[in-house]
């Protein structure tokens, strides 16, 4: 089983972690709290309270743990393609598997990526939430410390379950999202480069980047419920479960509450997803 995609999977996930995590607090802000008028007042309100380094809360850990877990994604679908068709990502281009086989090679890679990455997640969306400022002589400290004490403080206070919240969202989202992902990615990357040939830096930027805008498209109503859901208990409402809180956040809000956070996230998810893929590709190109 080849690691090598792995490891560039872990080097791409961390390239476009540092890019796009800015993006993803004002996205995830947006998503749970009811407070700000949109994408520029929350990212005016971020800065002004928080100085720059409100838009990097709880990246610390993700690069450590959600990068490895990207690794996750990108070896298993890679892997899960050498399965069912005995090519190596670099015989693909000379024999280009069916879309059917990426997409259920990027299904697979997206539940066991969802199963990894539940705990990091709602650890990263319970940082991102804190909206104090900096700390200053005699001001009172946040709720969580930094990841390792949010994760002690969750255990402690909600269980070992508590650390799976939004877990069946989190999976129902990128399970088929990322099948959708990579047969993006492929067919955009075919539609631009003759037969046998490796794509264009370009290209491979393009497609990456079209790729992720079609994901997010697909995910952000199920990444709504799946933050909310991972914010539940402190002090907000409880949901009984994903299709209570389905319910009750159209009930209250109507059902433009499922596309909170799209602008955002399409605009995070092309130079996102365009420096993960040209840095996997590129990897995997000098490693062969």
């Amino acid at each position: 089983m080849p690691v090598e995609e792995f490891v560039a999977g872990w080097v791409s996930g961390a390239l476009g972690l540092v890019l796009g995590h800015p993006f993803d607090t004002v996205k995830v802000r947006l998503q749970t709290q009811s407070t700000y008028r949109g994408i520029i007042d929350c990212m005016v309100r971020t800065y002004r309270r928080e100085s720059v380094l409100g838009f990097f809360k709880g990246m610390s850990f993700p690069i450590a743990s959600i990068a490895v877990v990207n690794s996750v994604l990108f070896g298993v679908y890679s892997n899960a393609l050498l399965l069912l068709t005995a090519t190596s990502h670099h015989e693909r281009r000379l024999q280009p598997p069916s879309y059917t086989h990426v997409f259920i090679a990027g299904c697979t890679g997206g539940f066991l990526q969802a199963y990894c990455l539940a705990p990091f997640d709602l650890i990263k969306v319970r940082l991102q939430n804190q909206t104090e400022p900096r700390a200053r002589p005699g001001s009172p400290p946040p709720r969580y410390r930094g990841p390792v004490h949010c994760a002690a403080s969750i255990f402690q206070e909600e269980g070992p379950r508590g650390l799976f919240r939004g877990a069946w969202a989190l999976t129902l989202r990128d399970t088929p999202t990322l099948g959708i992902y990579f047969v993006t990615y492929e067919w955009l990357c075919r539609q631009s480069t003759p037969d046998g040939q490796n794509p264009s830096s370009a290209t491979v930027l393009v497609a990456g980047g079209f790729a992720g805008i079609a994901s997010w498209v697909t995910a952000t109503p199920l990444d709504v419920v799946k933050s909310r859901m991972q914010m539940a208990g402190l002090g907000q409402r409880e949901f009984q479960g994903l299709l209570d809180c389905m319910v009750s956040s159209a009930r209250q809000e109507g059902l433009g509450v499922f596309f909170r956070g799209l602008t955002i996230n399409s605009a995070r998810a092309f130079p996102v997803n365009a420096v993960t893929f040209l840095s996997y590709e590129y990897l995997l190109h000098a490693w062969g």
